[in-house]
């Protein structure tokens, strides 16, 4: 019988079954496997967010030390037992043979540890789990020096998550969508793989398994104090970056500092350097609790992010414009158009830690000019390189530089920008290019360019390594065209976007309100490209980031019409339909619902003063008001007070006929005519300036 095999014990195939089941954290391993070698005691301080896996890697500890004969003591907390205030009941161990591992894993350890380091013999190592990393004090003692390894648990990597899904059951087809969610999170991980096991098969979507969620945020989170943290806590999930004053604008209140401060003291938030956020999996995990438990508060909470994100940029400063465009398009991550193509400004999902910050742009030097040709060259072959060539030094070209900030810093990319007004249309180099023969071919038949306006085409835009496909460099070039569509000194007056690939970008596109423009395609070097365009005049800034807004939250995103398809339809007026239009305007303005059929109605000037919405009789209000207060300015400028007073008789207050102002006046009938006619080019003159500034 003394040769017999002792029974093995439930606790041993528990040892055995986790030991099997355990995936990653090589680094962190083979470290305490050199602790155990070495002999000497040791406090290893494992530490990270609740979920990350700090007790299935103690565990992995314990049964290491049991396979080279080490005697192994552990020391936890039940689960039904309360958390807080369990490491001032730490109990001291009644006898630890030499040479074992002691394993602590009771929230708040930290504070027993010295007190349980007295009762252990000298070679003994003490292994204990913790959320915060290991106090200042033992970092900075040189008391601790030998003996403290202190290891922070990241999440796991991708190869190491298959791994985790596929031990568990788990089909490859699946895990895509378990691993967007997961983020490597182990606890995530196992919850959804037990989902996925357990429950009903073919439904790992996020979305599906509440149960999974409230487990998710029961263990992220301590305790969620009043509603008002509740509230905070919600709006903290929907944002990119969250501010101080975002959250006031989000949760409705004037002061959200206390809010803020409790942000700031969660597991869950990370630091950047505009501000904080969840970590990935807890903002998923935010977003999709609030998404299932109440859509409408979701919705209102990113419709109030998109009207703060609007009011920060019509400020005016560019620097905070440039930054706002990407927590602006942030709101459209889960977008099935857009989402995909926002890829590098989801990743990693907050400022300090996208790809994106590690790029620049910045105008492109001569120096530069040949490997940026040698881009375009090997994507698009000789010909296209020597067309770009020829925009160098041309007055309406803007050339940029994509920049990779890592050492030594090397064009990652660039655009090309070119500038054309009317006059430009017939331009030897455009007519030459034939991208630019097409754009300029389609402004001048359908363009209605008028004096001043300018066309914006995008010439050429492409990254190193990856071309036109989806990459930081393609999202941060985005992101840098539309601030300068929006704040450009000169705004232009349309876009024209070409693709390599028009029909792999159609959807992004009609999502922004890009239309497909065949009439602009061109071919060069026996390649062809797809052109999309917007008119600003007629969907401006604002109206286009309201646009957005309202097409985010919406289910089907692309039956929201932009302004311009929604009744009282803006137009493009020349100067001469424009003038004609004021001159009628003028004598209407004396008569009951004399201004309800003007042209001027649907112009841009009229139509921003009158606000989104307007009817045709807001809009008639809106005209009249503005032809009295551009007036006004007449009469304040000396040169225009004569042709003022002629205008004031005749239109503003009436004296009935012309013959009867010009004796109010006290002139001529023909010098009363030649101030008139002065004071209606004048009004008509800085109504136009206006139609052009709007």
């Amino acid at each position: 019988m003394g040769g017999q095999q002792a029974p093995l014990r439930m606790a041993d195939r528990f040892a055995a079954a986790r030991a099997k089941g355990f995936v990653g954290r090589q680094a962190e391993v083979e470290a305490f496997r050199r602790i155990l070698a070495d002999g000497r005691g040791a406090v290893v301080h494992v530490h990270g967010s609740a979920g990350i896996g700090k007790s299935t890697l103690l565990h992995q500890f314990a049964w290491l030390a049991t396979r080279v004969g080490r005697p192994v003591t552990v020391i936890a907390h039940e689960p039904a037992e309360p958390a807080e205030g369990a490491a001032g009941n730490i109990p001291t161990p009644a006898h630890v043979a030499p040479g074992s591992l002691v394993l602590v894993d009771v929230p708040g350890a930290v504070a027993a540890t010295e007190r349980l380091l007295a009762h252990l013999p000298d070679d003994s190592v003490l292994a204990l789990a913790d959320r915060e990393p290991p106090p200042l004090a033992w970092r900075t003692d040189p008391a601790w020096l030998g003996l403290l390894h202190s290891m922070p648990l990241a999440l796991l990597d991708p190869l190491d998550s298959a791994e985790l899904l596929n031990r568990r059951g788990v089909p490859e087809a699946e895990h895509p969508r378990v691993l967007a969610f997961t983020h490597g999170h182990p606890l995530a991980l196992a919850l959804m793989a037990d989902v996925r096991v357990h429950g009903s098969r073919g439904n790992t979507s996020p979305a599906s398994p509440p149960r999974v969620v409230n487990t998710l945020l029961a263990a992220l989170l301590d305790v969620v104090p009043t509603p008002r943290h509740r509230a905070a806590l919600e709006a903290y999930g929907q944002a990119l970056v969250t501010t101080e004053p975002l959250l006031a604008a989000l949760v409705g209140v004037p002061d959200a500092s206390d809010l803020f401060e409790w942000l700031c003291t969660l597991s869950i938030t990370e630091y950047g350097s505009r501000g904080i956020h969840p970590h990935d999996l807890a903002r998923s995990v935010l977003d999709t609790e609030l998404g299932w438990r109440h859509p409408a508060r979701r919705t209102e909470l990113r419709r109030r992010a998109s009207t703060y994100y609007q009011q920060l940029f019509a400020d005016g400063d560019r620097a905070r414009q440039r930054a706002v465009l990407a927590d602006f398009a942030y709101l459209h991550h889960d977008s099935p158009l857009v989402g995909p193509l926002l890829a590098p400004v989801t990743t990693a999902a907050a400022a300090g830690s996208t790809p994106l910050d590690a790029l620049s742009i910045t105008a492109t030097e001569e120096t530069e000019l040949p490997a940026l040709l040698a881009m375009a060259g090997r994507y698009e072959g000789p010909e296209s390189a020597r067309l770009l060539r020829g925009w160098w030094a041309h007055p309406a070209a803007t050339w940029a530089t994509v920049r990779a900030e890592a050492p030594p810093p090397s064009p990652a990319g660039f655009y090309l920008l070119l500038a054309l007004g009317a006059e430009d249309l017939d331009d030897p180099a455009v007519t030459a290019d034939p991208a630019t023969a097409a754009a300029a071919g389609w402004l001048a038949r359908h363009g209605g360019l008028r004096a001043g306006e300018r066309a914006l085409l995008v010439r050429a835009w492409l990254a190193r390594d990856t071309y036109q496909d989806v990459s930081a460099v393609q999202t941060l070039i985005t992101l840098r065209l539309t601030h300068h569509y929006l704040t450009a000194e000169q705004r232009p007056a349309l876009t024209l976007l070409p693709f390599a690939d028009p029909e792999f970008w159609a959807d992004g596109c009609a999502y922004t309100d890009f239309d497909r423009l065949p009439q602009s395609d061109f071919t060069v070097g026996g390649r062809s490209y797809g052109t999309y365009v917007h008119d600003w005049r007629r969907t401006p800034p604002l109206a286009w980031l309201n646009l957005l807004c309202e097409r985010e939250s919406a289910a089907d995103p692309l039956a929201v019409a932009a302004p311009d398809e929604r009744g009282g339809t803006l137009r493009v007026l020349d100067a001469e339909t424009f003038a004609a239009g004021v001159r009628e305007a003028l004598r209407g303005l004396g008569r009951a619902g004399g201004l309800r059929g003007s042209v001027l109605l649907r112009s841009r000037a009229v139509a921003s003063r009158a606000g989104r919405g307007a009817g045709p009789d807001e809009r008639a209000t809106a005209l009249s008001a503005l032809l009295r207060e551009t007036a006004a300015e007449l009469q304040a400028a000396p040169r225009d007070r004569r042709s003022h007073r002629a205008l004031h008789h005749t239109y503003l207050q009436p004296a009935g006929t012309q013959q009867r102002a010009a004796d109010l006046l006290g002139l001529p009938m023909s010098t009363y005519r030649r101030h008139l006619a002065a004071g209606v080019n004048r009004l008509t003159e800085e109504l136009w300036r206006r139609e052009l500034d709007a």
